[in-house]
This record gives structure tokens, sequence and C-alpha cells, in this order.
């Protein structure tokens, strides 16, 4: 069986990272909406990211952003009160940005260091080792 989602929406809060069972653990909302003529239907997903992409939702991520969210959908269920309670999330596999280059103020973007990079004097005639 199948259990793929794909979703493109906004963040409707800034994710919260969290412990869980010694795992990082990020909850975050993603918020979309379909337009025909006068009519707009608002939909809402719950979302749980875990462990490096749990990190990096809640450091790259911010309220309004837009993003693609690829997932499986899960029912969670409990028990409050005596009653029997469930909702169905998306379990985060990636989240990608998404949006126009002027919502990038949100990211953000971390400088190479120098040290990466070896200066090449172009004085130099030996044969670059590689083509």
């Amino acid at each position: 069986m199948v259990n793929k989602v794909i979703i493109q929406g906004r963040f409707t809060a800034d994710p919260e990272l969290q412990e869980k069972g010694g795992f990082s653990m990020c909850e975050f909302t993603v918020a979309w909406s379909d337009k025909y003529k006068d009519r707009e239907d608002k939909c809402f997903l719950r979302c749980k990211a875990w462990r490096s992409m749990a990190e990096f939702v809640s450091k790259y991520f911010k309220k309004g952003q837009e993003c693609v969210v690829e997932g499986k959908l899960l029912t969670e269920q409990w028990e409050k009160d005596g009653q029997k309670q469930s909702r169905t999330i998306c379990n985060v596999d990636k989240v990608h940005f998404a949006g126009s280059k002027s919502n990038s103020e949100f990211a953000p973007v971390e400088a190479a260091g120098s040290e990466e990079f070896m200066k090449i004097d172009s004085s130099t005639k030996e044969e670059l080792p590689f083509a």
C-alpha cells in the first residue's frame, strides 16, 4: 500500500523543537487553501518531524514561511478524561523551501568558511588536476 503525501503551504506558527524519548522532535502546522469563484476551502495539517529533520525545520523555518512537506499520514490515538481522542498527522520525511526568493528572509544563510577554499595563483603554468 502507498501512503505518501506532498503538501505545499505555510507555517501557521514557529516550529516547536522538543525532546521525546531521547530524540529531537519538531511539531508544526501547515495551512493551505483552494479557491473557486467566491468559495475558499482552508485546510490545516499537524506535522511531526524527527531527529535531524526536526532540528533543520526548527532552525530554518518560521511562521508564515512557504514550504513543501513530504511524508506519510498517521492517526494518533489517546484517551483524555475517559474519552478516546484521535487526529491525523503528517509524519515528515522532508521539508523543502518554497515561494519566491523574497521569502528567503526567513531562512538564515550560513556562509562557507574561507578555510574550505584554496586560492590558486593564476600565474602558475602547471596543469590543473582536473579537466
